[in-house]
């Protein structure tokens, strides 16, 4: 055990505004947890289960929801997600930054549970170049596409909730330019 406190680091923000980009430069410091969400959604092209993501069965993971393995769970885009409980209690006990990339949803449930931490929500420039970076992926379907500037929308106006008495983040960062980004993002965690 060590006898410094560990922090947990919740990163959120609409599908292609870059908080995976973020959470993939943080996660390489070696005093940094990532937490690897479970999934009920296909594996794509280059994924890998454990690493990525723990690909799940529904039937699986609702079993894992009843049995509340998870810290915060949510359906986004017509598959389940969730935050594995455990390795957030080893890493916080060995003085670690615990980093959890998860949607508004499941925010919103980690605050109204109480769980303190450092609550970050990565905004895109605006919704116009969402779009933009969303069809320069070429993986999604131009249904797909719209499906998420939709929920893009949905969740910058849920970013400004306020839940249980505090706001549902501490602090927005707008990536217009990615390094940039990931700097701001590590000032935040170590000041």
């Amino acid at each position: 055990m060590s006898t410094k406190k560990g922090k947990l680091v919740v990163i959120s923000g609409p599908s292609g505004a870059g908080k995976t980009s973020v959470c993939r430069a943080l996660k390489q410091r070696p005093d940094v947890e990532f937490s690897v969400s479970a999934t009920t959604r296909l594996m794509r092209q280059g994924e890998r289960d454990g690493i990525d993501y723990h690909f799940l069965t529904r039937e699986d993971f609702q079993r894992r929801v009843s049995e509340n393995q998870f810290l915060e769970w949510a359906s986004y885009n017509g598959n389940l997600y969730g935050t594995p409980r455990w390795p957030m209690d080893t890493a916080l006990a060995h003085g670690k930054t615990f980093l959890v990339e998860i949607e508004v949803k499941g925010t919103r449930q980690l605050r109204e549970r109480g769980i303190p931490g450092l609550y970050v929500f990565i905004a895109p420039p605006s919704i116009d170049e969402l779009r933009a970076r969303l069809e320069r992926r070429g993986s999604n379907a131009p249904a797909e596409i719209q499906e998420r500037v939709r929920l893009a929308e949905e969740e910058v106006l849920a970013a400004r909730e306020v839940v249980a008495g505090v706001p549902m983040y501490d602090v927005t960062v707008t990536n217009h330019d990615l390094e940039a980004t990931i700097r701001e993002v590590e000032g935040l965690i170590w000041p």
